[in-house]
């Protein structure tokens, strides 16, 4: 890989930073100073430096994001603000993306990331990637209601959805609903179906990860080495 493709990918400088860093003798290899950036590297056994720091190689980069209400879950919209205007300066740089969605007024759990292969896999209906939301409604959910989510709702538009899990507090006014696929507000139609309304929806899980409870909404951390691999682990 170029020095300056290496430099850019990791969200330290664009190539145009790099190349003026470079001319100044900012930019060492192994050691050496490089002003051309053009030469080759291999960035899993080489040290680079760019103004005395050293930048290490992450070729893919996995976000834990705590949604807050209001953001659309996109890298751009033209009317509201995208979850990835949350990320730091550098992050941004590297073109994260949100593994799947969450409605403007769904808050919680959120995975960006630039690994492409594995975000088609965890959204893919094959893979049955669990996701956890936490959810209150308008009134008290109906008796019943378990074993209907347990065979199956069938929408109002006739779709009928996989089995889910809703597990209720005991003023059934609220409680955990596991999903194994995505639908366009599926939480809040299947529970339209019901003959209620959801009033609030958090995610608290995605792929067996749950949501980190030091996250404060809008705040984000990257994933640990155990997180990826569970991640991993649904393909």
């Amino acid at each position: 890989m170029r020095i300056d493709k290496f430099l850019s990918e990791m969200g330290i400088a664009t190539r145009s930073e790099a190349r003026a860093a470079a001319s100044k003798g900012g930019v060492t290899v192994d050691g050496v100073v490089i002003k051309d950036l053009s030469r080759h590297i291999d960035p899993e056994k080489c040290t680079v430096t760019y103004l005395g720091r050293t930048v290490g190689y992450d070729r893919f980069i996995y976000v834990m994001l705590n949604k807050p209400e209001g953001y659309v879950s996109a890298t751009e919209d033209s009317r509201l603000p995208v979850v990835t205007e949350l990320l730091s300066e550098e992050l941004k740089k590297r073109e994260l993306f949100p593994v799947g969605r969450l409605d403007r007024d769904t808050t919680g759990m959120m995975i960006l990331t630039n690994d492409g292969v594995l975000a088609h896999t965890l959204l893919s209906p094959r893979h049955h990637v669990a996701k956890m939301y936490f959810f209150t409604a308008a009134e008290p959910m109906a008796e019943g209601v378990e074993e209907y989510f347990r065979d199956g709702v069938t929408l109002r538009d006739g779709y009928e959805c996989k089995s889910a899990v809703i597990e209720l507090m005991p003023d059934r006014l609220s409680g955990y609903i596991t999903l194994t696929e995505g639908k366009y507000h599926q939480i809040k139609r299947m529970v339209a179906a019901s003959s209620n309304r959801v009033t609030s929806l958090k995610r608290v899980s995605f792929a067996g990860i749950p949501l980190d409870e030091k996250l404060a909404p809008g705040e984000w951390r990257m994933l640990s080495d155990s997180e990826i691999a569970q991640l991993r682990s649904q393909q």
